[in-house]
């Protein structure tokens, strides 16, 4: 056991939308326990993930979701929110790892020894799997927001900045789960009344 490497696959959920908090997911899957059918989580339909989610959180050695809210991603830009939610989601995990491989181009620090992969969610399993579980919590907490903020149709589209979404935005204005740095919410606050800036 002491030859094994435990590598640790991280990658995120919802950087593109318009609201809720980016999700970062850290796995190290177990060797002797293999996991069939993952892949990047873009790739599979809700169901799929679903199943497989489960899947990973009982087989995984170790795994770990955390999240860069709202109001960091407006302070810190979207891609170091990101990355913080990153590095959290590897502090979280209950085993350390000896090795992270991040999809994408740029690697949170973590002081564990990191690399990122383009492509990295359709290369390495790991990586698959942090995909799917970052995808499923986001989808599952902005479901719970849908519930808070019905009138914007999160259910629907996570956030993201649909058809459905921005004419719900103008109609209805900037909630409190808005990024408001994100050039279609920063425009239209500039043109709002001062009662929509919540």
């Amino acid at each position: 056991m002491n030859d094994v490497i435990l590598i640790c696959g991280v990658d995120e959920a919802g950087r593109g939308p318009l609201a809720g908090p980016v999700s970062a997911a850290a796995v190290i899957l177990d060797a002797a326990n293999p996991i069939d059918g993952l892949a990047d989580s873009k790739k599979l339909s809700e169901r799929q993930r679903d199943r497989l989610a489960a899947i990973i959180r009982e087989r995984a050695l170790a795994w770990a979701v955390a999240w860069a809210e709202v109001d960091e991603i407006d302070r810190l830009n979207i891609l170091q929110a990101t990355l913080l939610a990153m590095h959290r989601a590897v502090l979280a995990l209950k085993i350390r790892p000896q090795r992270v491989l991040v999809d994408g181009l740029y690697c949170p620090q973590t002081g564990i020894p990191s690399l990122a992969i383009v492509k990295g969610d359709s290369k390495v399993a790991s990586i698959s799997a942090a995909s799917i579980l970052a995808k499923t919590a986001r989808d599952a907490l902005m479901l719970e927001l849908h519930e808070q903020y019905p009138h914007y149709g999160f259910a629907d589209h996570k956030g993201y900045p649909t058809a459905a979404h921005l004419a719900a935005l103008r109609e209805h204005g900037v909630s409190e789960m808005h990024r408001k740095s994100f050039k279609p919410v920063r425009d239209l606050l500039s043109t709002s009344p001062a009662e929509w800036r919540l």
